[in-house]
């Protein structure tokens, strides 16, 4: 298991789920070429959802450090679309090698099966994002050689952490961001350091397919308002059909919940663990009748993480 590596920052840049509402999509697909019309943002949750459109529909090459408690790593970033599915990719160009890509589809904002909806990021993610973080701007800076405008997003509760992103004044995308604990000190910086050729992609962007709600034997017991369950497919070749992965967002923050039969995965020791910028809550516990590795994982405060895992239960067939 893999601590979730890249937050807003990466998941604009390469295109991940979250996206704004800076302009209306149909249901299937979102034609980039209509930011070219938008007006310029003014408010701050403007310069969100202009910025979180950007990391779908810009095609670019770029560099970047990554600067954490284990010091600074630098990396090649690109973006592209074709045929209206998104390609992005982060190399790591020191230390040990290692590449992430991530293809696919702009993602939905729910399962199928809740409400009957199943409604594109866009259409909900700035809302969501309000309500549980107080959104401000700040000043203009030099960024990459490039203007920036500065947005704080600073959470309304203790059950999340804070951002503070730089977003490009011509195009909207992120060009540093700065993850801060529940103390406002920063956790982790990335920034890049050039942006090379930046381009709107004259076209539509897919979104993804509707997916149902899974059934899972188990239920989380507790989490933070404004977390709910992600349509994401977690499976993997790695693992066993009885390992599940369920992901949970409140549109900036992300949580994980592993639950797989101890004889199934590499076993974690019981406690608490850092991977990376993220935390991970470990138990072992005896869940539907055999004992299972539970893991709780995201870039929140502890207590959160622990309660969650203390929480989930499963629940006696009738």
């Amino acid at each position: 298991m893999r601590a979730p590596r890249w937050r807003l920052w990466l998941a604009a840049c390469l295109g991940g789920l979250l996206i704004g509402t800076a302009a209306q999509a149909n249901d299937e697909r979102f034609d980039c070429r209509t930011l070219e019309a938008e007006p310029a943002p003014v408010t701050a949750q403007q310069w969100l959802e202009r910025s979180l459109w950007a990391g779908h529909c810009y095609l670019y090459e770029a560099h970047a450090v990554r600067i954490g408690h284990d010091g600074v790593r630098t990396l090649a970033l690109s973006h592209e679309v074709r045929d209206g599915i998104e390609r992005g990719v982060a190399s790591f160009l020191d230390g040990p090698p290692m590449v992430f890509e991530r293809r696919g589809r702009i993602g939905r904002l729910g399962w199928a099966g809740e409400g009957g909806e199943a409604p594109p990021s866009p259409a909900g993610i700035a809302e969501r994002v309000d309500a549980h973080y107080r959104l401000s701007l700040g000043g203009e800076e030099r960024i990459a050689n490039r203007r920036a405008r500065r947005l704080d997003i600073a959470p309304l509760d203790s059950f999340r952490f804070g951002h503070r992103l730089w977003l490009d004044q011509a195009t909207g995308l992120t060009l540093k961001q700065t993850l801060l604990d529940e103390t406002g000190r920063p956790l982790e910086t990335f920034q890049l350091t050039a942006l090379e050729r930046p381009r709107l992609y004259q076209g539509a962007v897919t979104l993804d397919a509707r997916r149902e709600l899974p059934t899972d034997p188990w239920r989380l017991g507790w989490l933070p308002d404004g977390f709910t369950p992600q349509p994401v497919d977690t499976r993997s070749a790695r693992h066993g059909e009885g390992v599940v992965h369920r992901l949970y967002s409140d549109g900036l923050s992300t949580l994980s919940v592993f639950v797989a039969p101890m004889e199934e995965v590499e076993l974690l020791a019981p406690g608490l663990h850092r991977l990376g910028v993220s935390n991970a809550a470990v138990r072992h516990r005896d869940l539907g009748g055999e004992p299972r590795q539970l893991v709780v994982m995201g870039e929140l405060p502890v207590r959160v993480l622990l309660r969650v895992a203390e929480a989930l239960e499963w629940p006696e067939a009738p």
